[in-house]
């Protein structure tokens, strides 16, 4: 175990190293980055106490141009979010990956409280929170990666109070 949290160290002081310098993007499997992802979530869930399941659905191979830590990252911060929208104890997480003629798709959409729609509008802003604890950086963080980086969009897709919420990640195809 110790092994493995330094290694989640040095993984998180990379991702730090790698904001503001210009980013190394490859052609990545975007299945086998989130896959990576939701196996780390589900090794921690048990530990949260809730009954939460998470899957990738996902129809065909999807590649596009990232920075694998940095996408990464993105995609554990929605996961994240998405784990601590679901308060009942129980829910799932869905990642959808697909592709359409000149974009890939990322849709993360969970099962948990939604976004109240007076806060629609800030989500994205840095230092906004609805949370106890935190510093209301994770979307903003992943926004900026998406769209500065990644040369990509991500928004709010959907969100409906007591159904769940949707974010949507769209990158160009390369």
């Amino acid at each position: 175990d110790m092994d493995n949290d330094l290694h989640r160290l040095q993984k998180i002081a990379d991702r730090f190293s790698k904001i503001g310098s210009k980013p190394d993007l490859k052609d990545e499997n975007l299945a086998d980055v989130i896959e990576k992802v939701i196996h780390y979530f589900q090794r921690r869930i048990p530990q949260t106490g809730k009954r939460v399941q998470i899957a990738l659905d996902q129809r065909n191979t999807v590649f596009a141009h990232v920075n694998r830590e940095l996408f990464e990252w993105v995609i554990e911060n929605l996961t994240k979010n998405a784990l601590d929208a679901i308060e009942t104890g129980e829910g799932r997480i869905t990642i959808s990956l697909f592709e359409r003629t000149k974009h890939v798709y990322i849709d993360v959409t969970d099962t948990g409280k939604g976004v109240d729609p007076i806060h629609r509008k800030e989500i994205f802003r840095p230092g906004f929170s609805t949370k106890k604890r935190g510093w209301g950086l994770g979307l903003s963080l992943s926004q900026r990666i998406i769209e500065s980086y990644h040369r990509g969009k991500l928004l709010l897709k959907d969100s409906k109070p007591g159904v769940g919420t949707t974010f949507r990640i769209r990158l160009r195809k390369f």
